[in-house]
């Protein structure tokens, strides 16, 4: 029988031994990240989302990327490429020597290779390949760029290069393939995983060859990875381990960082801004945002198909008054579909008066009876365009309310909202986006065209006279031939109203003065490569 004192010496024991455990996981290169929201998955060719793009980035790596904190493409598992006179022929030349991560149910017998830039786009491109049949899935972003139907073939001419042949001229073809959506898959994995019968396994399992392991990841908690010791860059990867702490609530992701329970956060509420500024231990790290706010009529519900209503409900959006509210000093006025930041951007157009008077008569003269309801959809989450949904959403209905119609708001997971906005099933919603390569068809052709309905289109809207522009845009490499093209459709996309621009808001990442090297994405990524702390 153990004794009084040998008892109280084995807890003195076991609590310098937990001192001891504690001050070795402090020591150690760990970071913690207060990220706003859980992945849907880890398979980046499925989801457009920050959310989910932001959980993937720590995993991969695509042929080229974009430079830290800029818009400028710079190799990745590609060295170097070429492009053909004609512009219809880019040929990558690879990188040697890059390993694939391994797990517990998985390991890699070779090197990444042109059979590996192979799977992953012709996955998006064949219907029929094998994998897509055992694991069938959406690309939205492929599709509403219209890559499934330019792209086409991918071959390889040797271990190490790989050859895309093009049916038309893209102008953005390289900056695509630096966005997340390109992110380069294990061809030997996915074999794997089909032999196994567990194909869905790539999207819940990652296998990449980035900077950061994938550990393990628990839903509405977090998502753990470890520093990558075999990375193609071994001087980029600063971290042993970092952790996504998933919380939804910005008060509370904002706590967090003061007790040092987490060193990076995001999307700070503007009131926490001046706080957070005079906090020694903190750091706020701001810019101009290349972002927009907005909301989305869907044309195929009435009464939303007729040019005249969007037009009073637009006209009776008081955009001062949320800028005041929901942005306060974080945010300016947006008239365009774009920001103005974004080249070809057009400086002429003009938003129409504020004027709920007009848009009533209007409305009357459209036959809309008074208590007509009608669905507002609102994010559940503070994205960089829009801090506060739920605020704005209130301050519509009130807007809208003075014209008679009785508005109901709505709101779902994340994830289900976006899957839901999708398949059509709202009246009209609040959105936005963050810029993915800096070109202006990531905006206009992305987000309005006629291939983008059922992925970023929430708009449901496909007019052929602004189609035909952006398309035209897209095929030309002339900068200034292109901006004339775009500020066409500028202008077309004004005058039929899919859509009322409410904001672009200035992006604040508060972090801990431990955290060197952090670098603000312009698309709003959080990439902790060369990311290195105290």
């Amino acid at each position: 029988m153990r004794t009084a004192n040998a008892m109280r010496r084995t807890t003195l024991l076991a609590t310098a031994l937990g001192l001891m455990t504690q001050a070795a996981v402090s020591q150690a290169n760990n970071l913690v990240f207060c990220s706003e929201g859980s992945p849907a998955g880890f398979d980046t060719a499925q989801y457009t989302s920050a959310t989910d793009n932001d959980a993937a980035e720590p995993i991969y790596n695509r042929l080229v990327e974009f430079e830290r904190g800029g818009t400028a493409v710079q190799p990745g598992l590609a060295t170097d490429w070429n492009v053909s006179d004609d512009g219809l022929t880019y040929t990558f030349h690879l990188r040697s020597g890059v390993k694939f991560h391994s797990n517990k149910d998985f390991k890699p017998t070779r090197d990444f290779n042109a059979d590996d830039v192979l799977f992953t786009f012709n996955r998006m491109l064949d219907k029929d390949m094998p994998f897509r049949k055992a694991y069938p899935t959406e690309f939205p972003y492929f599709i509403s760029m219209g890559l499934d139907k330019n792209i086409a073939r991918v071959e390889k001419s040797d271990p190490l290069t790989v050859v895309f042949t093009l049916n038309k001229v893209d102008a953005a073809f390289l900056q695509n393939t630096a966005m997340a959506f390109a992110s380069i898959l294990s061809a030997e994995y996915a074999e794997h995983l089909l032999a196994r019968g567990k194909p869905s396994d790539i999207n819940q399992q990652p296998i990449g060859t980035g900077p950061f392991v994938f550990q393990r990841y628990q839903k509405d908690a977090q998502i753990r990875f470890k520093g990558n010791p075999q990375y193609w860059a071994p001087d980029r990867v600063k971290l042993d381990n970092l952790v996504f702490s998933i919380n939804i609530d910005p008060s509370v992701r904002i706590q967090k960082l003061r007790r040092g329970e987490c060193q990076v956060t995001l999307h700070p509420r503007p009131a926490d801004l001046a706080t957070l500024k005079q906090d020694a231990k903190l750091q706020v790290l701001s810019q101009p945002g290349f972002n927009l706010g907005y909301i989305a009529y869907n044309i195929k519900h009435p009464p939303f198909d007729r040019l005249e209503v969007r037009q009073a409900m637009d006209m009776a959006v008081n955009k001062q008054a949320i800028i005041d509210a929901v942005y306060q000093d974080a945010g300016q006025i947006a008239v365009n579909a774009l920001p103005p930041t974004q080249w070809s951007y057009d400086t002429s157009l003009r938003d129409a008066p504020y004027d709920p008077a007009k848009a009533k008569r209007l409305l009357e003269q459209a036959g809309v009876k008074p208590g007509t309801e009608i669905t507002l959809w609102a994010m559940p989450v503070q994205r960089p365009y829009n801090p506060n949904a739920k605020l704005m959403a209130q301050m519509l209905q009130s807007d809208w309310g003075a014209l008679g119609f009785k508005v109901r708001i709505v709101s779902y997971e994340w994830g289900e909202y976006l899957k839901r906005m999708k398949n059509g099933e709202h009246d009209v919603a609040l959105i936005g986006w963050t810029g993915d390569n800096g070109d202006p068809d990531n905006w206009l052709g992305t987000l309005f065209s006629c291939e983008a309905i059922g992925s970023n289109n929430y708009s449901q809207w496909c007019d052929q006279p602004y189609d035909a522009l952006v398309k035209q845009a897209k095929r030309v490499t002339d900068r200034e031939q292109r901006t004339a093209l775009y500020q066409q459709a500028q202008r077309r996309l004004k005058e039929q109203v899919p859509i009322t621009p409410v904001a672009h808001s200035t992006v604040n990442q508060p972090l801990s003065v431990r955290v060197k090297d952090f670098k603000v994405s312009p698309f709003g990524r959080n990439v902790f490569s060369e990311v290195g702390i105290d």
